[in-house]
């Protein structure tokens, strides 16, 4: 308890500009935790659904009639589903128009699902740039802190005639603690930043196989 009410202490009676950092950090922290924790479930789902859409895909089903259903049970899909969905329906309505040359079907369908895709990415690294700068420029905002509080701390010592342990100490504890709170925000949202942006990655490498292997199964029924 002691040593919860020296903390406390020590933060009230920083000077403003230290107790400013201090806030601002804070805040960084629990902005960057909720991101933590929004991400997290989003690449999760996105994992789930990838898995649950390739299973269908794969699963034998003909492909008008999987077009059928996803269009029909179209709830705000994403992921594999969503790139499904927008190749297929170009691709169809491309193949409506007579004199259209088959390789030409099959480009607007892969453009339509590369545009797809990109909107998927761009969804999924949603919050990992916020992330980034908090995990790169928080410890320099709580070392500013820092040096602004021992700063203070040494021109106090301007106006005693012996300078001792004591009197900077409080000072200098102070000033440290926002070090330890800027440490406190970066290191999980770098963590969470490398965990994501690595998942971001991999999933998509693997929408960008199924854009592959899909556009390959439209090159043969544009020719059949």
């Amino acid at each position: 308890m002691q040593a919860e009410l020296s903390f406390v202490n020590l933060v009230l009676g920083a000077s403003p500009v230290v107790q400013l950092v201090m806030a601002a950090l804070i805040l960084a922290s629990l902005v960057s935790w909720t991101m933590i924790f929004d991400r997290s479930i989003s690449l999760r789902r996105a994992r789930r659904d990838a898995d649950e859409f390739e299973r269908r895909f794969w699963g034998g089903n003909e492909l008008t009639e999987l077009y059928r259903q996803v269009a029909r049970d179209d709830d705000g899909s994403r992921g594999l589903t969503s790139i499904f969905r927008e190749g297929f329906r170009e691709f169809a309505k491309q193949k409506e128009h007579k004199g259209i040359a088959p390789m030409d079907m099959v480009e607007g369908a892969r453009r339509a699902m590369q545009v797809a895709m990109n909107r998927e990415i761009d969804y999924l690294e949603t919050h990992l740039s916020f992330l980034a700068t908090v995990g790169s420029i928080s410890p320099y905002v709580g070392l500013f802190g820092t040096v602004w509080g021992i700063m203070n701390s040494f021109q106090a010592l301007g106006n005693v005639k012996q300078a001792t342990l004591s009197l900077v100490a409080p000072g200098i504890a102070e000033a440290l603690i926002a070090t330890a709170i800027g440490l406190f925000a970066a290191i999980p949202a770098v963590v969470a930043y490398n965990r994501y942006a690595n998942d971001v990655e991999r999933l998509e490498n693997r929408y960008e196989g199924f854009l592959d292997e899909f556009t390959t199964i439209l090159q043969r029924q544009a020719h059949s």
